[in-house]
C-alpha cells in the first residue's frame, strides 16, 4: 500500500449489511462480528458465507464464543478452535482471537494452538491485550505464538488517552508484529493520534442507531435487560461518518 493510502484502515461491523457499508465508504479490510454491544462475538456461518459471495474487500471474522473475559473454559476453548478450522476452511482471509491466563499473561499455549489450527490465514490478537498486565511482555509472548498483530487501544478506553503506550508499542513491534491502532477514533482525533504514534493500520466501528422500521411495538416484553427500547432500535455502520473519518486519517 502506497503512503498517500496509509494508515489502512480496518473496520469493525456487525453483521452482513455493517460489511456493505464499510466497503461502499471505502474500508481496506473488515472486522466481522456479531453483537457489537458485547464487544463483538463470533457472527453465525450463514452470515460468513454471505460476507464471502459480497465481500469485495478483505475481512477478518472474530472467534469469541461470548462476552465477558477472556479467560475459557475448556469447552469453550475447544469451540474456538472448530470455529477457526471452520472459517480457515471455508476461506475467509483472517481470524480474530485473544485468550488470557488468570493471572493476566498471554495464554501462549492456547494463542499458539489457534494460529496452527489457522493455517495460512491471518490472525490478529483482539482487545483483550488490553487486559494484560505487561503490555511489552504481552507483545513479546504474541510474537512468539507466531500472531500477525494486535488491536489495542494502548490499554486505555481510547487511542488518544493511549497514544503514549500505542507509540512504544507500535516501536518494539518494529517489523515483527503490526499494531492495530483502535479506541474511539473520529473524524476529530484520528489525525493526531496517528501522528502521535506511528500506527500504519487503523481500526474503528462508526456506529449509528437507527429506529427500527417495526409500526407494531409491544411496549411489555423486552429480549434482555432493562432497556426496552432496545427492541426497536438498530445499530448500524454509518457509512458517512466511515468515509469521514477515513479523509481525516490520510488528510
Amino acid at each position: 500500500m502506497s503512503d498517500a493510502r496509509l494508515p489502512l484502515i480496518e473496520i469493525c461491523v456487525e453483521g452482513i449489511d455493517g460489511l456493505l457499508a464499510a466497503q461502499a465508504a471505502g474500508a481496506d479490510r473488515v472486522e466481522l462480528c456479531a453483537s457489537l454491544v458485547e464487544g463483538g462475538i463470533t457472527p453465525s456461518l450463514g452470515t460468513v458465507r454471505a460476507a464471502l459471495e459480497r465481500a469485495t474487500i478483505p475481512f477478518h471474522v472474530i472467534v469469541r464464543p461470548r462476552g465477558g473475559d477472556f479467560l475459557y473454559s475448556e469447552a469453550e476453548y475447544q469451540s474456538m478452535v472448530a470455529d477457526v478450522g471452520a472459517l480457515r476452511d471455508l476461506g475467509v482471509t483472517g481470524v480474530v482471537v485473544g485468550c488470557l491466563t488468570a493471572d493476566g499473561t498471554i495464554d501462549e499455549v492456547r494463542m499458539s494452538e489457534l494460529v496452527r489450527a489457522a493455517g495460512p490465514l491471518n490472525v490478529t490478537c483482539h482487545r483483550a491485550f488490553d487486559m494484560t498486565r505487561n503490555p511489552a511482555e504481552a507483545l513479546e509472548a504474541l510474537i512468539r505464538c507466531k500472531v500477525g498483530r494486535v488491536l489495542t487501544s494502548g490499554q486505555r478506553d481510547t487511542a488518544l488517552e493511549g497514544a503514549d503506550l500505542l507509540a512504544l508499542l507500535v516501536r518494539q513491534a518494529g517489523e515483527r508484529i503490526i499494531i492495530l491502532g483502535c479506541g474511539g477514533l473520529a473524524p476529530d482525533n484520528i489525525g493526531e493520534v496517528r501522528r502521535r504514534t506511528g500506527l500504519s493500520e487503523m481500526h474503528f466501528a462508526a456506529l449509528a442507531d437507527m429506529p427500527s422500521a417495526m409500526r407494531y411495538r409491544n411496549p411489555n416484553v423486552g429480549m434482555g435487560g432493562t432497556d426496552l427500547d432496545r427492541e426497536y432500535r438498530n445499530t448500524v455502520t454509518d457509512e458517512a461518518l466511515v468515509a469521514a473519518t477515513i479523509a481525516a486519517a490520510r488528510a
